[in-house]
Formats: C-alpha cells, sequence, structure tokens
C-alpha cells in the first residue's frame, strides 16, 4: 500500500471535512473513525436536523460569542467562516434555511444528509476510509510524530490531524481520549467540564411540567454571595429541571455561581410586564369571573401550560376563596409570586447531557492560521479537542467545519 500523507483520527464534522479537503488538494488521506459508522454524533445533533451553522455573517460579530478564543479565530474564520460553508453545502445539493435566532438547518431537515454530503465529498477524492478502528496513541519517533497506533495495528503518515471530539454524547463514541494522547506528547490539556448542558433542579413542580416550553420568560440565577445573572428567553421544563435555549446557553455563567453551591433562581412569567400591570391583568380575569374560587380561575392568571405550577405556589386557604373576596394585598402576593416564581439549581446534568463541552487544547499551543500544534508542526488539532467556550445555536458545527478546512488545506 502507498504510504499515506495525512492521518485524519475521527469520523465527526471536523474530521470528514479537514480528510474531504486534504485530498482535494491531492494528498493520499485515511480516516480512522473507532465507530462502525462515520458522523454517529452529528446525526443527532440539533434533534436529528442538524444545526448546520448561524447565519451571522458578519464574522466580527459571530466571533463576539467566542469571549476570549475570539482574538485566536479571526485569522482562520477569514478562510472559511459561514458564507463558505453555505456556499459548501449548497453547492453540494443540500440547501439551507434560516430559523428564529439565526440558527441554520438543511432544508431537509435531516442531519444524515449532512454526513451524507460529507461522505460523498470524501468519496470524490478517494479518501480511504476505515471504521471500527481505534487509536489508541500516537506514535513517536526521535521527538517527532510519524503516526498513529489502533487496535488493528500502526498507521503511518507525514502530518496527522486528531478530530475526535471531546467529551459530551459519550454514547457516541466522544471520551476525550485524545486529551490523554496530547498530554503524552507535551500539551497541556484543560480539564472539560459540561458547557451547553441542562440544569438539575431541587423543586417537584418544575419536573411536573415536563416537557412544557415557554417563551419568553425570565429568569434570575442568584448565588450565595449574592452574585446574581439574569436571562429571558425560551426555558423548556424537563423531568429533571431545566433546559431550552436560554438555559443551555446560560450554563457556562451559572456553573459559577454553582461552586458556592446550590443557586436560588427566580422565574417572572411575564417579563415583559411591570408588577402594576400582572395586577391589573388579574383584576380584569377576576371581574370575569367573581362567583368562581380562585382554584379554578388559577390557569387563566399564569401562561399556557403554568396553571399547575401556580397552585403549588399559592397558600391553600386562598385558593379556596371566592374571586370576589380577594384583597388587594393578596393580590399584590399573586403578582409578586407570577414575577419570581423560585426554584433551587443544584448542579448541571453532566458530561451525558452536554450538547457541548469546554476543556481540550489551550490555542495558546496551537497555530490558529493553520491549526497545527506549537509543539509538533506535522500535529493538527481541530474541531472540539480545542478550550473555546460558545454557546448553542450552530456555532459548535461552524468551529468544526472551519478548522477541519483550514487543517485540510494546511496538511
Amino acid at each position: 500500500m502507498e504510504p499515506f500523507h495525512v492521518i485524519v483520527v475521527g469520523g465527526g464534522p471536523a474530521g470528514m471535512m479537514a480528510a474531504g479537503h486534504a485530498a482535494e488538494y491531492g494528498r493520499r488521506v485515511l480516516l480512522i473513525e473507532k465507530n462502525p459508522v462515520l458522523g454517529k454524533k452529528l446525526d443527532l445533533t440539533g434533534g436529528g436536523r442538524c444545526n448546520i451553522t448561524n447565519a451571522e455573517f458578519d464574522t466580527r460579530t459571530f466571533l463576539s460569542f467566542f469571549g476570549d478564543a475570539a482574538k485566536f479565530l479571526f485569522s482562520p474564520f477569514s478562510r472559511f467562516a459561514v458564507q463558505e460553508t453555505f456556499d459548501f453545502f449548497t453547492q453540494r445539493g443540500l440547501p439551507l434555511m434560516v430559523e428564529d435566532r439565526k440558527r441554520a438547518f438543511p432544508k431537509t431537515e435531516k442531519a444524515t444528509d449532512v454526513t451524507r454530503v460529507l461522505k460523498e465529498y470524501m468519496l470524490e477524492h478517494d479518501v480511504v476510509i476505515r471504521c471500527s478502528t481505534g487509536v489508541k496513541r500516537l506514535l513517536v519517533e526521535n521527538g517527532k510524530i510519524v503516526g498513529v497506533g489502533t487496535d488493528q495495528g500502526e498507521f503511518r503518515a507525514d502530518c496527522i490531524v486528531l478530530a475526535t471530539g471531546g467529551v459530551s454524547y459519550r454514547e457516541t463514541g466522544s471520551t476525550g481520549e485524545a486529551f490523554g494522547w496530547l498530554e503524552a506528547v507535551g500539551h497541556t490539556v484543560a480539564e472539560a467540564t459540561p458547557d451547553i448542558v441542562p440544569l438539575r433542579v431541587r423543586d417537584p413542580w418544575v419536573k411536573e411540567l415536563s416537557g412544557t416550553a415557554l417563551e419568553p420568560m425570565k429568569i434570575t440565577f442568584t448565588a450565595k454571595d449574592g452574585k446574581a445573572l439574569s436571562r429571558t428567553g425560551k426555558i423548556l421544563f424537563t423531568h429533571f429541571g431545566l433546559s431550552g435555549p436560554l438555559i443551555l446557553n446560560s450554563a457556562h455563567e451559572i456553573k459559577k455561581l454553582l461552586k458556592q453551591g446550590p443557586v436560588n433562581a427566580r422565574i417572572d412569567l411575564f417579563p415583559g410586564l411591570e408588577i402594576n400591570e400582572v395586577d391589573r391583568r388579574m383584576l380584569e380575569i377576576f371581574d370575569g369571573n367573581k362567583n368562581k374560587i380562585v382554584r379554578n380561575v388559577a390557569k387563566m392568571l399564569a401562561p399556557f401550560g403554568m396553571g399547575k405550577a401556580l397552585l403549588a405556589h399559592i397558600d391553600p386557604a386562598l385558593l379556596e376563596k371566592k374571586v370576589n373576596s380577594v384583597t388587594q394585598e393578596e393580590r399584590k402576593t399573586l403578582a409578586q409570586t407570577m414575577k419570581a416564581m423560585p426554584l433551587t439549581v443544584t448542579g448541571t446534568m453532566g458530561y451525558d447531557w452536554a450538547v457541548v463541552c469546554d476543556g481540550g487544547v489551550p490555542l495558546t499551543e496551537v497555530d490558529t492560521r493553520t491549526m497545527a500544534s506549537r509543539i509538533h508542526p506535522n500535529l493538527f488539532i481541530i474541531g472540539d479537542l480545542l478550550h473555546i467556550s460558545r454557546p448553542s445555536g450552530g456555532y459548535s458545527l461552524q468551529m468544526c467545519w472551519t478548522t477541519g478546512w483550514v487543517a485540510g488545506e494546511s496538511v
């Protein structure tokens, strides 16, 4: 067999992009994937629909969501960014559509079509694909990385591209094993923590609302030292606590508050109304239902789906009162409850539930103009192996497309 110019480890979005693009330049490329199939995690993204990118075409604005990492990413994004992602997929017969919060999906709404396009891209350029092959280590000779050792033997190449992913969705094979390989060859690896992840909540009333999604809602999280964080958006109640875009994109900050212990939170059911306006709305409902008891009109007071939750926060004695006998003070208490419904966050749901985990190789150890290691110039590190915090909504996959394309071009 001819020697390989490039070995790509990992058959996810970054790896497939890197392999296809390197082969497009005439490199002989071997892609190694430990799963029996390529794109196992990719096929699950976006609920099986694949939030392929975020349609923010201004690169500076796009990178503003990456915090301190942004300054390292202008170079790769100047070569392959959101517009290039749209062009790549549409030119290969997979047009995209844009939904709320600029989230872009394939028009077919099938993540498997994204995987199919990438497979066709690689096969078109003769990438050699080996599935069900687990890499165990990087081969080093005389201080230089020369290949990989696998459970199927050793494979050698001039360049190695690592695209094995982090530790989110572990059931798909993302177990973070490459972090150990990287440490063994001199890299620093920041500890991975769940970054875009649902929250675990103590309160039974939250869990009883499982499946209810509401927007907009405002939620304020307060740590033991009084430090607070407020966000407004869509909340999804689950059997374990809270999820949805607002929660997932706030998790990185909430993790910091949780270091002090459980975090008290308050949900504002009517973020667009002042408390006196909530009271006026309640009075109108009461005026139309004067002879009913409070229990029977509670569902009318709260946003759709939240009536049961409101019942759990009303004094039992008040629930049995007739509406026409509710005092102004009791109405004020009800309005305050709807503007600040209390709950307690005890933690995150951990790696198995994380959409994205941070952690990985610091960008100071990677030349982001090429995605090459600054320690081993023929080693390229891409995708979720990089220590970058980012929100949900297509940003993570765009990182994969960008870093994969740049690495593929660089090798």
